[in-house]
């Protein structure tokens, strides 16, 4: 899923992606992937998504999809527990660089990554050998900013629409994390298909 916007302000700056994911830690949901192309003027305030209000971030976010180029990509938890979270962390961002440039018809000069690794060698759909992970990035470069954003907003959004139907599990708090009421619900409970079973948590309580 992604949308494009005039980012024709540009002026011949070099297109620059910033890539970052929302989910790789959490018990349950997908992992979530964003990669973004600023325009000209973008939005201002932009920021860690950890470091924003959930105020803060719902006002960025539409802002970032009418003013940037963007992509995002779902890898669900069936997927996950397939080929692991490292993987579907991976495979995530990949698609969504690709979703992104395939909106801006040109490739980009630099693919800027949050964290210490890139896809680049480790899945066969990317091919951005310029890609630079850089730790912190999040809070460092504007573009990476953006992704976070739109990452961890699209996130939620599925994780409240989830725990619409799994009240029990706490998740439009936790968002799939394993706090307490989480736990407990799991023990009570079970697994729902939404759970990442490869997890070493819930692979547990699967078993009592």
């Amino acid at each position: 899923m992604f949308k494009h916007s005039p980012i024709g302000g540009l002026g011949g700056a070099p297109l620059v992606v910033g890539v970052d994911e929302a989910g790789r830690g959490p018990l349950a949901g997908p992992v979530v992937a964003a990669a973004v192309v600023l325009c000209k003027s973008p939005p201002a305030g932009l920021d860690d998504s950890k470091k924003l209000s959930a105020k803060r971030r719902s006002i960025l976010e539409p802002q970032i999809r009418e003013k940037c180029a963007w992509g995002l990509a779902v890898v669900d938890p069936e997927e996950i527990d397939r080929i692991n979270i490292f993987q579907a962390t991976m495979l995530a961002m990949t698609l969504a660089v690709t979703r992104a440039v395939e909106v801006l018809g040109d490739e980009p000069e630099a693919v800027l990554i949050d964290g210490n690794m890139s896809p680049h060698g480790r899945q066969p759909g990317w091919r951005w050998p310029e890609a630079k992970p850089i730790v912190g990035g999040d809070g460092k470069e504007a573009s990476i900013s953006a992704a976070s954003i739109l990452a961890k907003e699209y996130r939620d959004r599925l994780m409240l629409e989830a725990a619409e139907r799994h009240p029990q599990y706490g998740w439009a708090s936790n968002k799939g994390y394993g706090s307490k009421q989480h736990m407990e619900a799991l023990r009570v409970h079970g697994p729902t298909p939404l759970h990442r079973k490869s997890f070493a948590p819930v692979a547990q309580l699967a078993l009592l």
